[in-house]
């Protein structure tokens, strides 16, 4: 077994020893733009260059250590249609995703912003509370991911909303599926956490029109990809009251710009894309056995449905 290995951000040395340690018998390349390899079995990859495009079609499938394949697919028809793109189920993501977005419900729920702004001032005074029955929390995009987060937070008691493109049926959580239903899923959400692939559809699917469906005083968690997310538009219901703060961990431009408006208001928590990170020995275990499946002629869950985009 061959295997060709790509990263972005050129930290190639460890993925390998990794894979060598779980299949022994494979021989484990590191691309390098003009640099020759040899023709591989499978090739892992995160954020190609168009450059790899010409070696990405001979293999027999595409492994990309990620959730998200929007990088990939970016190509069109430039990509290899008859190679099966595989993603990430999960491979430790999911936990890190249910802490990100737990904490940002519970800061904003328990006003822990606010009363961290009264103690920065010396104030010591009770701030009244939410009602949790009218704190509707709603998750856009009903994969793995958004499963999980969902499951962590009925650990909290909160009236749970999902919405998703297609049908889907989870315990105590209200779901909503397909374009026809998205008005009344946001219509009844209060804070809203994007946990959505990026496709043609979905780009800039929270735009002005949409977040202004949210209940008033509601509160966003971008969690997804930047280009979901209509920026000036979010800014703009900030000031004019009707949103009252998000937390953003994915933007249109990272890093995220020192001269971005987001960086001046007080009410947008930062982080710079780390609700999720990728952990490497368990994304190569999953990979690692997806490959021996298909070297045995089995089927393996992840395989990308390119219409859809995920």
């Amino acid at each position: 077994m061959r295997i060709l290995l790509q990263r972005s951000d050129g930290r190639e040395a460890d993925w390998i020893s990794d894979f060598a340690a779980l299949l022994p018998e494979a021989e484990i390349t590191a691309w390098r733009e003009g640099v020759a390899t040899p023709d591989c079995d499978y090739a892992v990859v995160w954020q190609p260059p168009a450059a790899m495009l010409d070696q990405l079609g001979k293999v027999k499938a595409i492994f990309n250590t990620g959730a998200g394949v929007d990088a990939l697919l970016k190509f069109g028809d430039a990509l290899p249609a008859h190679v099966p793109l595989v993603r990430l189920d999960d491979a430790g993501m999911g936990v890190q995703m249910a802490e990100y977005v737990s904490h940002a419900v519970l800061r904003h729920f328990r006003r822990f912003d606010d009363y961290a702004a009264q103690a920065r001032a010396g104030i010591w005074q009770p701030l009244p509370a939410f009602d949790k029955r009218d704190f509707p929390v709603g998750v856009l995009g009903l994969g793995v991911l958004g499963k999980r987060v969902l499951e962590a937070l009925a650990q909290f008691e909160f009236p749970l909303r999902g919405w998703s493109r297609s049908d889907k049926q989870l315990d105590g959580v209200d779901c909503f599926a397909g374009e026809d239903a998205l008005e009344a899923f946001l219509r009844g959400t209060r804070v809203l956490v994007c946990l959505l692939p990026l496709t043609p559809e979905t780009h800039n699917l929270l735009d002005r029109a949409r977040l202004a469906m949210l209940l008033p005083g509601a509160y966003v968690i971008n969690v997804a990809r930047g280009a979901h997310l209509a920026e000036p538009d979010l800014l703009a219901l900030i000031r004019a009251g009707h949103i009252a703060g998000a937390t953003l961990d994915v933007f249109r431009n990272e890093p995220l710009p020192q001269q971005h408006p987001f960086w001046q208001e007080p009410r947008i928590t930062i982080t710079p894309h780390v609700s999720a990170t990728t952990l490497r020995r368990e994304s190569v275990a999953q990979i690692a056995a997806k490959m021996r499946r298909l070297q045995a002629g089995e089927l393996v869950a992840g395989t990308v449905n390119r219409l859809q985009g995920y």
